[in-house]
């Protein structure tokens, strides 16, 4: 995809997140419109895939989304990519719906591997899948996408620790570093400290990105993690992004991390994020 489509798509999922959310009046806007264009960028630049979904994913990347709850950009991204009828976001959260408010995978939903309503898990489930692909003598890569608050699950230490001991250097993890979780910022609920440095010391080759919402940036770290994978070290990238980015009364705070707009306040939304050519659903 050209960067004009992909910045359209980046909008497009924008309206489907707050479209969906409101409509079931409940969801986690926040984060999924903080990471709109590090989907776009991997489904639409990054990532080589099928939509043509097989749950063993030979011969192509993989992608693990570890924190689920922030499904709504998930599901627009895998729609908008050709996994599933767009008009299915409309059953988001509904009864028998495919799309769960934590993804899961018991419906046979495509483009879902693992179900991820637990956070802390999805990157010993990604090395798992990168160390598979390197006993199959598969050369493609895996890519996950770690909320920041969850680094506080110390699954993840344990998994960030075995990874580079194991030399699983086909793998891609990618930290939304927005400084915020459901119960305020990070650095109140429990600081981080210097992620970069405590990656590091694990054994990480490790880069950053202070504008995780320029969707050129985006596409570079992602292209320069790429360059560096199969050197014997896994690799992170820590992307700064801003939760409910691209509608400003989202911007700036944590309260919109699992809250849905109202009816005004999603015209207000979708007043700042006009229609695009790929119409909605």
């Amino acid at each position: 995809m050209t960067l004009q489509e992909l910045q359209t798509q980046v909008q497009q999922t924008r309206r489907d997140i707050l479209r969906m959310v409101h409509a079931v009046n409940s969801g986690h806007p926040g984060g999924s419109l903080g990471c709109a264009e590090f989907l776009a960028a991997l489904y639409g630049k990054v990532m080589s895939y099928s939509s043509d979904f097989s749950m063993d994913g030979k011969g192509e990347d993989l992608f693990f989304l570890s924190n689920g709850h922030i499904s709504p950009v998930f599901y627009s991204t895998l729609a908008r990519s050709g996994f599933f009828p767009v008009s299915e976001l409309a059953t988001f959260r509904k009864l028998d719906s495919r799309l769960q408010g934590h993804p899961t995978t018991h419906e046979g939903l495509p483009g879902i591997r693992i179900a991820s309503g637990s956070l802390g898990q999805g990157l010993s489930v990604a090395i798992g899948a990168a160390q598979a692909k390197k006993l199959n003598n598969d050369d493609k890569l895996v890519y996950t996408l770690h909320g920041d608050g969850e680094l506080q699950e110390g699954q993840v230490w344990e998994a960030l620790m075995y990874a580079a001991g194991k030399n699983v250097d086909n793998i891609i993890a990618t930290v939304d570093y927005n400084g915020r979780q459901i119960d305020g910022d990070t650095d109140q609920v429990l600081p981080l400290g210097d992620l970069k440095a405590k990656f590091e010391a694990f054994g990480w080759i490790v880069l950053q990105e202070e504008n995780g919402n320029d969707l050129e940036k985006v596409i570079a770290v992602l292209e320069k993690a790429k360059s560096l994978t199969g050197q014997g070290k896994p690799v992170s990238i820590l992307l700064h992004t801003e939760m409910g980015n691209g509608v400003d009364y989202m911007m700036g705070s944590h309260s919109w991390h699992g809250k849905a707009p109202n009816d005004e306040q999603l015209e207000n939304a979708l007043t700042q994020n006009p229609e695009t050519e790929l119409t909605d659903y």
